[in-house]
Order: structure tokens, then C-alpha cells, then sequence
């Protein structure tokens, strides 16, 4: 057990019965002061304005809670995420994105226990970077953060996170809760949404977390049906307590989030983070007056140690020493998570992989050929020792090759040099500046991120690839960036594209690994890359008011006939895979589907195969299929499997507004099995529960 339990009757791996009993006894000993301190994060504002703009590393260490050491009582020490942890100089991960693109629950549940045991080396107990919000747009600054655009994907890599993290009992926060998903306006966009639209759309994400036993939930900046999302009873109490019987608890987000203790308190919010504010200012008079009871501020703190007990109570899986901040192995866990996550979009007359004994020259294009690029600085900047650029990845996989650099601001001079090359990488795309957390009291602050000004390259880019149209027949293009990025005005000028999203301290190690072949691409698009923004939902980052709508991503640009460039879950190999006619067996409300999948070409790779269902002669309007299950399957030549997906009549369920409650239909169903969600990638097989 941690220091401050080790004094009292509670043993190790106690039962939650023992621990509900302690914290009954406990809460007639603590001060009222002690009560709102443990409901409050104990750094100043000034502390934290440090952090972000003087040594420029925010959450340096983790941000405590306060501890009552004469009780044995622990504390909340906050650390934030979800591209590894941002104290110290720790194992930086690809973004969250990228690890959407891998659609491996069991990567995503290892980098977890990364991230937990990195977060207990540094005196952390409580990992902030469970990020599932759904990037209705992708000019969103802060997607980045998020697994994709779809909804049970969100849910089922949080769901894996949350599993890795906790199993190293670090307490994992779940964010931000509702519909947080413009930048530039979260501090004040209402957001409003037909009640289906965020039973179905908005929040299955957050409930599957809930089931897998998420300590905790962040509330959001944005209001929600024109109350603050970290003082709304209807999200933290009616939804998240009541319909779903949370047991955890609640926090804010930072600093913003709460305007008013006694109605945040009231409606279900916990903690005030990260530093003690409105709570400690408003709480003790409040009580006083009788605008609040203490009831209220006990329930709260019951919730708090409830959770903090269990998880400091537990026995540990491993000891947590520095040594193990960046490890070799960790390391090992981020480069891993890179290969799956890269997406090859193009592969025109199989130019990838390079030839390495062909390959003498090479020449690495573009502003962001050599920087450094792991996304964005706000809050989830990871501080990495070292991060490998494109141009020093291909530098240490081709030694005895000649590897040139040049910025391509000169086009004459880029062709050229493209002309005498064996083969030519142009690295294009964004950084930090151009999307990313917003920062609205510094706006004197220039390469502050923010949501995207544009769904398009940089004319730069633009002009550089299609500058050297036709130059070079052995030329690609890695994209850096979040999520989907319009490419249609110059795709056909380039005979390779791949979408390495912010891969993390490994990216340029691992972009080389698959230019030559000695990493097969595996990754699939989690969102889907249109032709026009006008595909998209409309997007106002200035918004002060906003309704979100019931369909985006590949459902809308299904149901409106929307030609893409790329679908959802789409990426190339450089292997080919068969995919059998799935076979459908229904039991007790569970449709079981399984393919035979075979690797058909000349080395090992790995398929993802998606499960799409939809449904005839609904009582409501549906999206023409959906996701509802996936699995990555890896074989080598010649080698088959069988692979299992499912899906529940629960899982098809509807929410009912008028009943203000999932209904479940007894109508047909369709199941789609494919490797992406473009029909005439499909196979499809009928069926009832």
C-alpha cells in the first residue's frame, strides 16, 4: 500500500465494502477545509500560467490534490495525456489518432500499461488522457487527441487504454464530457443536439468506458443545452450516475470549467482542478449560509476516496522506479504503435517499398523533413528525450546511401535535385501552430494551435509536390497531421501517398522501416479523407452557439450519395488479402459472424476486418451501416484464419425520446464484412436476432 494508508485498518486488496465502511467512519473526522481541499487541486494559477508559458513544460509533475496525512487519507496527484505522460521526459506515443489507425485493442491496452507505470514512477496516481471525444470535423485543433470518427471505435480503444492504465492502479479520467469538439470556442459555444442524437452520436464512447471501469470523468468548457458542462445535472447526475450507476468520480476541466461551486457541486461535479478556486472561495460560506448542505459536500468527498482508496489499496503488478521513464521497452511499445498506425493511402505501380540496393540516393523534401513533429503543445505535450525526424530516420536505415535535405522553397532547385535522386520523400503537412489546443488568454502568443484554418495543405506543400510532378517516377508523400487532409487537387500527381499522422519519438525510424520495406503499412483510415469540406458537418470555430447534428463522418457522406477519396477504415499493403463470404449464427441475442481471411501475396502483413450492420424497416431513420466490430488479423504468406466478430440486439438498440430509453427493434439486419466501409468492399450476409 501507498504511504498514506499504511497507518490505517485497511489491508491490502481490501473489498470495496471495507473501503465504503472506512470512508463512513472517516467523513465526521475531516474539516470542512479538509473536505473542499480533498475536492480541490492544490496548485496555484500562477503555478500553472508558469508552467504553460515560463519553463514551457506544463504538468512538470503531477498536480496534487490535497492530502490528510493525519487520517491516512491519499490524495489525487493528476497527471495529463494521452500521447504518453506529459511529466518528466517520458515515452512519447504516436497521438491518439494514429493509434485509432492501428484498430488494435491489445496495442492500446499495452501502451496503457506503459502509460500507468510511467505515471507511477513520477508520484502520479491518476492519468488525465483518456481523450474520446468524436471530431464531428476534422478541422477540430484538438482530434489529434481522439481514436477516429466513429463512435465504437472511440469506445472500444478508450475502453483498452483505460484497462492498461488502470491495471497499474493509476486511477483513469475519461474526457471531456459532452460534446467538446470545437477549440477555438469551447470556453463559450452552447452546444444543443436532439436527445437521440447524443444517446446514439455523443456519448456511447463514454458509457462503454464506464463499463469497463473508468474512475473518472472530465467535464468539458463548452455549455451544454445552455448550461456549463462541469455544472450540468443532467449529464453528471440523470446520465452519468443514474442511468449508468458511476461509481467514480468527477473532475473539471482546467481552472475555466466551473463559474459557480454551489451549482457544480450540486449537479455532480467532484473536483475542482487544478487549482483551488471556486471551491475553496465560495464552499465555506456557502455552507455557512446554508445554500448548501453538507450532505452535498459528502458525497462528493465519498465518491473521491471511495475511488482513491480502492486503487491505492491495490497490489501492485510491478515496482515503479525512474528507470522505467523511457525505457528501451517502452520505447520498444511506441515504435510498435507507429508501424500499425501509418496509413498507405496510394502505392501507384508498386513504387513502395524502395529498393535498398537500388537506392543511392535519396532526397527528403519540405519544411518538415527534419522537425521534430509529435503534434500539438498544449496540455498533451509529451517531453521525449529525443524524437527521430524523417530525414534522420532514412539517415540511419540507409547509411551508406546519400541522404540530401532541402526545405523546397526553391522549386528549381527542388527538381533538380529530384532529378538526380534514386528516390525522392516529400514530407508535407502541419504542426503545432496550425492545430491544436487553444490557449484563449494568450492570445499574443502567435504559434498558440487552435482549430484548423483549413482542411488543405499549405500552398507551400501544394506548390512543392506539384512542382515536381512527373520528376522523379519513385517520389512519395508522408503527410503529418490529426485527421483528414483534402488531397484531391493533387493526388494524381504523385505515384505514393502515405498518412503518418504526429508518430511520436519513433516517426522517422519507422516511416524509413516502411519506404524500404522492412515494415509492411497496416494502418486504416479512422475518419474518412472527402473531396470538399462541404462533406463534412459545417464548422464555426467562433461559434457561440451550435447545434450538432445526427449524422457526419462516412455515415452522413452515405446517406447523402457523397462521393470520398478514401473511406473510413481504408489502407493498403503491401501484401493482398482474401476475405470469405461471412457466415452468420444467431444465439440468445448475439449475431456471431465469421470470415476466413488469407494472406494471397508474398509477405506478412495484417488485415483489419470490419463489421458494419444494417437494418430494414426501422421505426426510425438509420444510417445505412454502421460499426459495431473489428479485429486485426496478422498472417503471413499463404496463411489463413477464421476471425470472429459480433454484435448484440442490444447493440442495434435506438433511443426512443419519447420513452427516454433504448429500444431495441425485431426487424432484419444486414452484416457487412469488409477490410473498409466502401460498399464495393463489402460482403454482406442477412440475418435476425
Amino acid at each position: 500500500m501507498r504511504k498514506t494508508v499504511q497507518d490505517t485498518k485497511l489491508t491490502e486488496d481490501c473489498t470495496k465494502e471495507t473501503i465504503q465502511a472506512f470512508v463512513e467512519e472517516l467523513l465526521p473526522q475531516l474539516s470542512l477545509e479538509e473536505k473542499i481541499g480533498i475536492m480541490s487541486g492544490q496548485v496555484t494559477e500562477k503555478k500553472l500560467l508558469d508552467d504553460l508559458f515560463v519553463i514551457e513544460h506544463y504538468n512538470v509533475k503531477p498536480y496534487p490534490t490535497m492530502e490528510v496525512e493525519r487520517l491516512g487519507v491519499p490524495n489525487i496527484r493528476f497527471v495529463d495525456g494521452p500521447r504518453g505522460v506529459v511529466s518528466g521526459s517520458s515515452t512519447c506515443f504516436p497521438v491518439s489518432m494514429a493509434r485509432g489507425a492501428t484498430f488494435d485493442r491489445e496495442l492500446e491496452e499495452q501502451i496503457g500499461r506503459v502509460i500507468g507505470a510511467e505515471v507511477r514512477a513520477q508520484d502520479g496516481n491518476y492519468y488525465g488522457g483518456v481523450c474520446i471525444n468524436l471530431p464531428r470535423n476534422p478541422r477540430w485543433g484538438r482530434a489529434q487527441e481522439c481514436y477516429g470518427e466513429d463512435q465504437y471505435l472511440l469506445g472500444e480503444m478508450g475502453a483498452a487504454l483505460t484497462r492498461g492504465v488502470q491495471s497499474q492502479n493509476v486511477m483513469a479520467c475519461v474526457k471531456h464530457f459532452a460534446m467538446n469538439s470545437i477549440e477555438n470556442a469551447r470556453f463559450k459555444a452552447d452546444v444543443h443536439t436532439a436527445k437521440r442524437t447524443l444517446h446514439e452520436v455523443y456519448l456511447p464512447h463514454f458509457k462503454r468506458c464506464i463499463e469497463e471501469g473508468a474512475a473518472s470523468v472530465m467535464g468539458a468548457y463548452n455549455k451544454v443545452y445552455g448550461e456549463q458542462a462541469s455544472e450540468s445535472k443532467y449529464l453528471l447526475k440523470d446520465i452519468l450516475r443514474d442511468q449508468w450507476n458511476f461509481e467514480g468520480f468527477t473532475l473539471s476541466d482546467f481552472l475555466w470549467a466551473v463559474k459557480d461551486a454551489v451549482k457544480a457541486v450540486k449537479s455532480g461535479m467532484d473536483v475542482e482542478m487544478p487549482c483551488f478556486c471556486h471551491y475553496k472561495d465560495e464552499l465555506p460560506q456557502a455552507v455557512a449560509d446554508g445554500k448548501i448542505d453538507m450532505q452535498s459536500i459528502d458525497e462528493s468527498v465519498g465518491y473521491i476516496l471511495r475511488t482513491v482508496l480502492f486503487f491505492e489499496t491495490r497490489k501492485d503488478p510491478q515496482e515503479y522506479s525512474d528507470r522505467i521513464v523511457a525505457c528501451p521497452e517502452h520505447i520498444a511499445v511506441a515504435k510498435k504503435a507507429a508501424e500499425e498506425s501509418m496509413v498507405l493511402l496510394k502505392n501507384e505501380n508498386s513504387v513502395l517499398p524502395f529498393d535498398k540496393e537500388k537506392t543511392e540516393k535519396i532526397l527528403v523534401l519540405g519544411v518538415l523533413g527534419n522537425t521534430e513533429n509529435i503534434g500539438d503543445h498544449g496540455s498533451s505535450k509529451v517531453h521525449p528525450y529525443y524524437t527521430v525526424t524523417p530525414l534522420r530516420g532514412l539517415m540511419k536505415k540507409m547509411p551508406a546511401a546519400q541522404v540530401l535535405y532541402d526545405d523546397g522553397s526553391d522549386l528549381n532547385k527542388a527538381r533538380n535535385l529530384a532529378e538526380d535522386a534514386d528516390a525522392v520523400v516529400i514530407v508535407a503537412g502541419y504542426i503545432h501552430s496550425d492545430e491544436g489546443e487553444f490557449l484563449a488568454d494568450r492570445s499574443d502568443i502567435a504559434d498558440m494551435g487552435g482549430d484548423r484554418a483549413s482542411m488543405r495543405l499549405h500552398q507551400r506543400d501544394i506548390d512543392l509536390i506539384k512542382g515536381l510532378k512527373g520528376v522523379n517516377r519513385n517520389t512519395v508523400v508522408s503527410l503529418v497531421g490529426s485527421s483528414a487532409i483534402l488531397i484531391d487537387e493533387w493526388v494524381d500527381d504523385v505515384p505514393a501517398i502515405i498518412f503518418s499522422f504526429y508518430s511520436g519519438m519513433e516517426g522517422g525510424n519507422v516511416l524509413a522501416d516502411i519506404l524500404f520495406g522492412d515494415v509492411c503499412p497496416s494502418g486504416k483510415l479512422p475518419y474518412t479523407v472527402a473531396l470538399s469540406e462541404d462533406s463534412y458537418p459545417a464548422f464555426d470555430p467562433d461559434c457561440t452557439y451550435v447545434e450538432y447534428e445526427y449524422y457526419h463522418g462516412y455515415c452522413k457522406m452515405e446517406k447523402e450519395n457523397l462521393p470520398v477519396l478514401y473511406p473510413f477504415g481504408f489502407g493498403l499493403s503491401y501484401t493482398d488479402f482474401l476475405i470469405g463470404k461471412p457466415e452468420v449464427q444467431v444465439f440468445d441475442g448475439i449475431a456471431k459472424v465469421k470470415v476466413l481471411v488469407k494472406n494471397t501475396g508474398s509477405v506478412k502483413g495484417a488485415e483489419v476486418v470490419q463489421l458494419y450492420i444494417g437494418c430494414e424497416n426501422s421505426a426510425v431513420d438509420r444510417p445505412i451501416k454502421i460499426l459495431k466490430d473489428f479485429a486485426r488479423v496478422d498472417l503471413k504468406p499463404g496463411e489463413e484464419k477464421d476471425v470472429y466478430l459480433s454484435v448484440s440486439q442490444k447493440d442495434m438498440a435506438y433511443f426512443n425520446e419519447e420513452k427516454d430509453a433504448f429500444e431495441q427493434e425485431d426487424i432484419p439486419y444486414i452484416a457487412y464484412v469488409g477490410n473498409c466501409s466502401a460498399g464495393s468492399k463489402l460482403q454482406s450476409v442477412n440475418f435476425k436476432f
